[in-house]
């Protein structure tokens, strides 16, 4: 399995000393960081919720309330899902504001995480298990503020009723048959599918996405969305679905998934947000992510940043989501996104 992922231009934090205190919200909330770890977490028994927005697939979301809400009987765990291009001006009104509603915030897109270090939206994040041996915090933190959360990997999907063979390239996708069946992802506002295609045009052969277009597909805003087409019918392959169509599949969907030759895959990033109203309770939350019991929730059917969890990873691999690079920030700034948008719209919506 090969990647064609190249290295983000920022680099990993260096793993420092804990800075426990001083750390919390300047957003008026009233709570502060506390002192030592233990003291964190009484704190965060006190504050006793906390809110994370996030764009991974509401099934996860929901497993990690679950199972976050499990091991701290005490605290309420709130999930807002939606894509980047609804999440990212929330976080941005939030901190200009200093009325913040999320404590945490996990993101895939490069160019913002990468923008977003000579802001003041994050607060150091102190979670021990993010000195995990396992979890490789050199490679894995950035600037000691966003710390690698999950991976996914995209690859080929498709309804079984509809297609039963399946399929085995992504050549296949393009079937005159399959015209009007097969779904995609609007890149509108999304750096992270604008990389995604700029990949796939090279990775899946000559002129794909021109092919792609000729196919006449139905679009939708995000991988979840297709995810749902497939297990409904409404298209019936999808050269770009997340893996969370294996989650479909198990609660009993007529979809199957496979990875091409050369899959393409996203990181998450997690940060605590500086105008956390819940601080403790959010570096709770950032540590119980790194945890076992956090990636076989936050994970399941993807990939996860610890070895070994069950129900995570890519059915015949071992890799792991430290294997899945960012996308060069360099190439995702706004003005190249919206740049590509209006290529893309040409393309696929005449």
């Amino acid at each position: 399995m090969r990647f064609s992922r190249f290295k983000a231009a920022v680099a990993s934090g260096a793993a420092l000393a804990l800075v426990l205190a001083g750390c919390g919200s300047d957003s008026g909330s009233g709570s502060e960081l506390a002192g030592s770890w233990d003291e964190i977490v009484a704190a965060a028994q006190e504050e006793g919720s906390v809110t994370i927005y996030s764009t991974h697939s509401p099934d996860n979301l929901e497993a990690l309330k679950q199972a976050f809400e499990a091991e701290y009987p005490g605290i309420t765990l709130t999930y807002v899902r939606g894509t980047d291009a609804d999440i990212l001006p929330k976080i941005e009104v939030e901190n200009s504001t200093g009325s913040g509603v999320a404590d945490v915030h996990m993101t895939t897109d490069a160019g913002w995480i990468n923008r977003s270090f000579d802001t003041d939206y994050s607060a150091e994040v102190v979670a021990p298990s993010l000195d995990n041996p396992d979890y490789d915090r050199a490679e894995s933190v950035l600037e000691d503020k966003f710390f690698l959360t999950s991976a996914t990997v995209f690859g080929l999907g498709w309804n079984t009723a509809q297609v039963p063979e399946g399929l085995a390239t992504p050549d296949d996708a393009l079937d005159p048959r399959f015209d009007g069946k097969v779904g995609i992802q609007n890149p509108n506002g999304i750096p992270t599918y604008v990389d995604m295609y700029r990949k796939i045009d090279v990775d899946y052969g000559e002129n794909y996405l021109e092919r792609l277009a000729e196919t006449n597909p139905r679009i939708y805003s995000s991988a979840v969305a297709i995810t749902q087409a497939l297990a409904s019918g409404e298209v019936w392959v999808a050269p770009m679905a997340a893996s969370n169509v294996l989650t479909e599949k198990d609660k009993g969907a007529p979809v199957d998934f496979a990875l091409p030759e050369n899959p393409w895959g996203v990181p998450w990033y997690s940060h605590v947000l500086a105008s956390a109203p819940n601080p403790n309770a959010a570096q709770l939350l950032a540590d119980f992510l790194i945890t076992d019991k956090g990636q076989e929730a936050i994970s399941a059917d993807y990939l996860s940043v610890l070895p070994d969890v069950p129900g995570t990873g890519v059915p015949g691999s071992t890799v792991t989501a430290q294997d899945v690079e960012l996308g060069d920030p360099d190439t995702l700034d706004p003005e190249t996104v919206q740049e590509y948008q209006a290529q893309w719209e040409q393309l696929f919506l005449g």
